[in-house]
This record gives structure tokens, sequence and C-alpha cells, in this order.
């Protein structure tokens, strides 16, 4: 018998396809809209400023100061550019720091969101923000910040060098793999996760071979939506606590900390429940889903240490601390000496289970 459960659906409409970037003036006119504001990161500004022209009159402007963690300073002078331009919408393109930015405009303006999204993120359909103000990153769920619309368009992933495409994976696949033990998990969430880790599964390693595998980047694409849609439906654990911790407090990269900390976020939980779990480690070929993450990322190059992205022994105490402050819900509680403990395996890479 099937236990009791609930689902609420937030998905934003979808448009999936090989050269469908092309479309983006036929979903403004969807929209109602006629006054968009190109967001990006100033590494994406130039193919951000080449939309904008191909868009033409329904553009009024790019702005490509989105950073990192969503700072709320960053935040406000993309707004006043959003009013000095008179935009009546935005198109973020990029990945999780663009789409972020347009997530926290629409937050305090309400604007309609198109986005196209270039890496793995997920973030783009989920109602989740993530934002940091003065050193502390804190997350808001509202239904405000869901876009209406998502682009995505395999033809422009095959640029995306191969680290970062390893890294946005796994920040993908984190998603899902704590909605397969979050405390309202469904039998809807829980399929669309296993689909999209095993899409990631299938997709990294031959993108890892073959940068510009087409069949390999659509499959990653679909499974980072497939994983993303997880993310929004339902609620994260100890992992996306974890990663939240340290980069906005250490100002870690976003991925790379995803990258990293999964396969140790995943041990300290499957302790508690490895039937939740047990699905990764079949697919995977292991007994543990922890070991099975672990030895995917390092066969496809991802990094495995902490202390290779900046932060030292000294920081642990700190990370700590601030992971305990309003922890989110866990299958295992979360505990001071087992919590230091596994960051001190992330931050020397050892792989878990080890001594």
């Amino acid at each position: 018998m099937r236990e009791p459960f609930i689902y609420k659906g937030t998905i934003p409409r979808i448009v999936f396809g090989a050269g469908t970037v092309a479309k983006v003036a036929d979903e403004l006119v969807n929209l109602s809209r006629h006054r968009a504001l190109v967001l990006s990161t100033a590494h994406q500004e130039a193919d951000a400023k080449a939309l904008a022209e191909r868009l033409g009159a329904v553009c009024v402007g790019v702005f490509s100061g989105a950073v990192m963690h969503t700072p709320v300073e960053v935040t406000l002078e993309a707004l006043r550019v959003f009013s000095d331009k008179g935009a009546d919408c935005v198109i973020s393109f990029g990945g999780g720091s663009t789409i972020g930015l347009g997530k926290a405009i629409a937050y305090r303006n309400n604007t309609p969101q198109l986005v196209i999204a270039t890496t793995y993120a997920g973030s783009e359909v989920t109602p989740i923000l993530g934002q940091t103000d003065r050193g502390i990153k804190t997350t808001v769920r509202d239904l405000s910040v869901l876009p209406e619309t998502v682009i995505y368009d395999p033809e422009l992933t095959y640029a995306l060098p191969v680290n970062m495409t390893v890294n946005s994976g796994l920040n993908a696949i984190a998603h899902a793999v704590e909605g397969l033990y979050a405390q309202d998990r469904n039998p809807v969430s829980s399929m669309m996760a296993m689909e999209g880790i095993a899409a990631l599964h299938r997709a990294l390693p031959a993108i890892a071979g073959d940068p510009r595998n087409p069949a390999a980047r659509s499959d990653a694409l679909y499974g980072s939506w497939l994983c993303g849609v997880v993310l929004g439906t339902v609620g994260m654990a100890l992992h996306h606590k974890m990663c939240h911790t340290l980069g906005g407090t250490f100002d870690l990269p976003h991925a790379e900390t995803h990258a990293i900390l999964l396969p140790h976020t995943v041990a300290y939980t499957e302790a508690a429940v490895p039937h939740l779990l047990a699905p990764i480690a079949a697919l995977m070929g292991t007994d543990r889903a922890a070991t099975g993450l672990f030895d995917f990322a390092r066969a496809i190059g991802a990094p495995s240490k902490l202390q290779d992205l900046g932060l030292t022994s000294r920081d642990l105490d700190k990370a700590t601390e601030i992971a305990l402050q309003n922890p989110y819900w866990n299958p295992r509680p979360l505990e001071a000496n087992g919590i230091k403990e596994m960051l001190q395996k992330a931050l020397e890479g050892a792989r878990p289970g080890s001594s």
C-alpha cells in the first residue's frame, strides 16, 4: 500500500529543442511584453548583447552585472536600470547567477521572466530565490519568483566548457538526490528525480569525451530540467543547507561546492535512510549511493576537495556553527561533531566510508 502524499505542480511553460532560442520574440508576444531587459553575467555579456540586437525594438537594454549568490546590492542596481529603461519584463540569459538575479528582480517588482538556460543549474523551474546580504545567504520560496517561460536550446550548451558542464550537472543531480528523501516527497517527484539523475548519468561522461555531442547535450539539458522541477516541488535538506552556508559565508563557487559536497552529505544522510537512496546505488552499480556518487564524480573529472576552493580547516568550526543555525529538516538530524567530520572529509577529498 502506498503512503499518503500531496503533489502540487509548479512547472512554467517549457520550450525545449535545438534552435528554440529563435523563438524568444514569439514568447515575449505570448507574455504580452514589449520592453525586455536582458540580464547576464559579465562573462556572457557579448552573447546577451547579440540577443538584444536580434530582438531589436522589443529589447530596451542589457544589464550584465549578475554574479554568484545574488548579492542584494547588485539586485538594487539592476532594479534601477530596469526602472530607468522602462522595462516590462526580464530575459535571463545564462545559468544560476543570472537566473537568480532575474528572480530577485521579480520578487521585488513582480515582473514576468523569460529564461534562456545555458547551464544545468535547474533553478529556472523553481519558486526558490537564494540571495546574499552582508555575507549571509538566505532562501525565499514564493511563486512570484517562478519564471513564466523557460527556453532550453541544447545548441547554446555546446560551447560550455567540460569542467563547467560537470560541475553544473552534479549540481542538478544534487537537487534530485535530496528530493528522494525529502519530508514531502511523493511518487511523481521521486520518478522525476530518478529520470533526471539517470539522464545526467548517461550524458556527463559522453560530454566529457565529446563536448559537442548533440544527443548527450540534449540529454543533459533534459535531465537538469527534471532535477530542477524536483528542487521546486519538494523541500531540500542538509546538502542545500551546507552549500548555502559555504557559498554565502565563504564565497565559494556555487556549482563546484555542490559537486564536492554531494557524496559527503549523502553519506551523512544515507546512514539513516539507506532504502531511500538505494535506487541511486543501483544506478551507479555500487552498494552505497555516497560511494557511487563520489566515484562517478571523480571519473568525469569533478573537483573533490573544498580546500582547492579556498576553504581551510580553520573555517570548519564557523561553517558547522552556521549550518546548525535554523537547520533544514533532514532524515538524520544535524549534529555538530558529525557535520564537522563530514566537512573535514570534503575538505580533504576523502572517499566517503574511508577512515
